[in-house]
């Protein structure tokens, strides 16, 4: 079975935890901090594998979890980094982020990777808080909590030539006839429901891609019939066959077949519907075909078209067919999208918006105190330490949330919260 987009729960690793931690030595009975950082935890990795054709295993499992990283130890000992998590796709997968619906990559190449969920800084062991007023300070930071992300994974088939038209024209025949592939075909509509790829050859060194995609019907761009399924496939194609039923043999027009579905492109994607097409006029061996054959000529021609007659079913008219296809997918040179990404030889790290540091709002006579960042203070904070809760204060009050708390009217007694701790404001 063909899976070609699923919705997964990423989790990265933890941070290790700082130690509190001093020396002890034989004539050293007083001696200073040593305490340890924490390990990073592990990433969640994505990388492409030419040999995967489905995302079939992301189907029955939907929740990755990376390891977290080790706490960190006496004698300045650093916790161990935890190993990533690196995630198999095949190539053309396009990940977004699903809350947002943001592309984080879009994966064109083999072994081309993306981290989507980067692991918890270590925290700071207490070595690192020792100052000229402070010298045997008695906390460590908390590791620091790995990203957490909801991800759609969505195929996109890298086909450089696909075969659209109206369900039962045969466009199936054609791609088994030229390809040597082995779709199920039938007389009945929608016989497709999943796009089909072959290879054709033409010479040695002359091949392209070739992809059978399911049927299109009206309103496919609002979803109805296999609508967008069928849509996301063909944004990857160079050229687009567009085959018509000449015949006439499910009693429909060609010619506005033909139209329909280019209207169905333009309604959901204007590039697609400027997408360079050639006509494959097939079933020119039934009875009618004869007949409409140069009313579907003269009006595509005119609109500066290509047309070819061509029977899949007794091979006649193929070899030409697909000798242009290859002369025009030649010439077109592929285009690539370009995704917000830094890279580093093939490692890419998506670059969100960057945000605000905190917002504050009044949840009754509450001030909540919100932000990623926030967020991961508060991971790193030991509530249950003086040293630690005095570490907090300088923290908060350098960031400017008690200037922030101030212009918003906050008083002596009043409470503040900031993740799931709430505090009482003191001047």
């Amino acid at each position: 079975m063909f899976v070609d987009i699923v919705k997964i729960h990423a989790v990265a690793g933890n941070g290790g935890h700082g130690a509190v931690s001093f020396r002890r030595a034989k004539y050293e009975p007083a001696g200073g901090p040593d305490g340890g950082d924490g390990g990073r935890g592990g990433d969640i990795i994505f990388e492409t594998e030419a040999g995967l054709k489905t995302l079939m295993d992301f189907r029955y499992r939907k929740h990755y979890k990376a390891q977290n990283g080790q706490n960190g130890g006496s004698s300045n000992k650093t916790g161990k980094n935890a190993e990533d998590l690196i995630l198999k796709l095949p190539v053309g997968t396009v990940i977004k982020d699903a809350e947002s619906d943001r592309v984080i990559a879009d994966l064109t190449e083999k072994k081309q990777r993306v981290v989507v969920a980067r692991g918890g800084r270590g925290g700071k062991g207490n070595i690192n808080f020792k100052s000229s007023t402070r010298q045997a300070p008695g906390f460590a930071e908390n590791g620091y909590a790995g990203e957490e992300k909801w991800l759609v994974l969505e195929l996109k088939l890298l086909a450089d030539v696909g075969l659209i038209g109206f369900p039962n024209v045969g466009k199936s025949t054609i791609l088994s006839v030229v390809t040597g592939a082995a779709p199920k075909i039938a007389n009945y509509p929608f016989t497709t429901l999943t796009p089909n790829l072959g290879v054709v050859e033409l010479e040695e060194r002359k091949s392209f891609v070739l992809a059978d995609i399911p049927g299109l019907i009206e309103g496919a761009h609002e979803g109805v019939g296999l609508g967008h399924d069928f849509l996301r496939h063909i944004e990857r194609t160079r050229l687009l066959i567009h085959v018509l039923d000449a015949s006439g043999s499910e009693g429909r027009d060609p010619v506005e077949d033909f139209r329909q579905v280019n209207r169905e492109l333009e309604k959901y994607n204007s590039q697609l519907a400027a997408r360079p097409q050639i006509v494959a006029a097939n079933k020119t061996d039934l009875p009618g075909a004869r007949q409409a054959l140069p009313r579907i000529r003269k009006e595509l021609e005119k609109e500066g078209y290509e047309v070819f007659d061509v029977s899949a079913a007794s091979n006649k008219g193929l070899d030409r067919l697909v000798a242009r296809a290859y002369e025009l997918v030649s010439s077109i040179e592929k285009q690539l999208p370009q995704e917000n990404v830094e890279e580093t030889e093939k490692m890419r790290y998506y670059r969100f918006e960057e945000e605000k540091l905190f917002t504050i709002e009044k949840d009754g006579e509450v001030f909540v105190v919100k932000g990623n960042w926030v967020d991961r203070l508060m991971a790193g904070i030991n509530v249950d330490q003086d040293e630690s809760l005095k570490y907090f204060q300088k923290v908060i009050r350098k960031r400017g949330i008690i200037d922030e708390l101030k212009k918003m009217g906050i008083a002596e007694g009043d409470t503040v919260r900031m993740g799931h701790t709430e505090f009482e404001y003191l001047e």
